[in-house]
């Protein structure tokens, strides 16, 4: 029961933060291009990758607080769904290469911000354990 607490109120906590990023319409947008759902899912792509990796690396994080910041927090953050209708919006409207534009670059965008997510959390890693390492040898070798 506590899981489905935590992902509830990261949920919420995630659907208020992603109406708040398009309320304050971020980019200069012209035309009808949803930028502003574009960023937040790379954003949000590379969030996911960050944290997952050093939740599983790590962090000794609680599965069910995990969940509620990936599933709940992240998950109500972005959405594949809002990507969908604007695509169909787009395809609707006659705009057609916009929306393949969108598609492919939501695609591949997304796959490398969740790999740039992977690829900073690893190397915070081996930096923290570089350190650690450091002041054990220098701690050692006084002694």
């Amino acid at each position: 029961m506590k899981k489905f607490i935590l992902i509830g109120l990261g949920g919420f906590f995630g659907a208020i933060a992603r109406y708040a990023v398009k309320a304050a319409q971020l980019s200069d947008q012209t035309g009808d291009f949803p930028f502003d759902t574009l960023g937040i899912n790379i954003a949000g792509s590379f969030l996911l990758g960050l944290i997952m990796t050093l939740a599983l690396e790590i962090w000794e994080i609680d599965s069910g607080i995990r969940l509620g910041i990936t599933t709940g927090l992240l998950g109500a953050f972005t959405t594949f769904s809002a990507l969908c209708m604007e695509a169909l919006r787009l395809i609707k409207d006659g705009c057609y290469i916009s929306a393949g534009v969108y598609m492919g670059l939501s695609v591949l965008l997304g796959l490398t911000a969740a790999y740039l997510g992977v690829a900073a959390a690893r190397k915070f890693i081996a930096d923290h354990e570089d350190a650690e390492e450091r002041q054990i040898e220098e701690g050692g070798s006084g002694s």
